[in-house]
């Protein structure tokens, strides 16, 4: 979010040519923003707090919301209406279920205010790209920064700078200035990747003695 906001990706290219201009590059202040936050398990609730420390107001919208929790970190519970409708940034941390496929499409987006942001770290399929590319083409979202895709299955991973990129609405995507692509990284951690291996050899451990599962934080997002 803060590299889409302040362009930050748009003035490292820049900078690389000697382009040293500050022309086009104006961001705004997080500080007295309204955030939406869809889903909250432990990344959504990490991310809310992450929000909430720039000085956003927090609106938290879950199937199950944990009121108490809510409560003692000062997050407003609200509908998926209100989150769309009341949000300069809405952010997305929900499991992709039937219920959530396509959760952000037409109909949502139209309800999201204009010139607001999006970001997906959760799963691809929650947003529909078709939708997306509508909403952006008549300049009703501010940004959208995606870290997930709904066909990202044999692109995001590998290596295609060779290839033609056989997906259109991904190209189509990639030319809007205010849309931020980055391809599935951002659990990619040197810690992540540790915890990601401790936990899958130790339930490999665990599958032959007949205990149950661990679970770890990386796991279960």
């Amino acid at each position: 979010m803060l590299t889409l906001n302040r362009k930050i990706h748009r003035a490292y290219q820049r900078v690389r040519e000697h382009n040293f201009s500050l022309n086009g590059l104006v961001g705004f202040d997080l500080n007295g923003k309204t955030v939406g936050i869809l889903g909250a398990g432990q990344i959504g609730r990490i991310t809310a707090k992450l929000f909430q420390a720039f000085g956003c107001r927090v609106l938290v919208y879950d199937l199950k919301p944990d009121l108490e929790w809510l409560s003692e970190n000062d997050m407003v519970p609200a509908s998926l209406e209100e989150v769309l409708s009341e949000a300069d940034v809405v952010s997305l941390h929900l499991p992709l279920t039937p219920g959530t496929h396509h959760l952000i499409d037409e109909a949502a987006l139209s309800r999201m205010k204009e010139g607001s942001y999006l970001v997906n770290t959760g799963r691809g399929k929650l947003v529909d790209t078709a939708a997306l590319l509508a909403a952006l083409k008549r300049k009703h979202l501010g940004g959208v920064a995606l870290d997930v895709y709904e066909e990202e299955e044999g692109v995001f991973f590998e290596d295609c700078s060779n290839e033609i990129l056989d997906d259109d609405e991904l190209s189509r995507l990639l030319t809007f200035p205010n849309v931020l692509v980055t391809s599935h990284q951002a659990f990619l951690t040197r810690e992540a990747l540790t915890e990601i291996a401790r936990i899958t050899c130790g339930n490999f451990t665990r599958a032959d003695d007949g205990k149950e599962f661990l679970e770890g934080t990386v796991v279960k997002r």
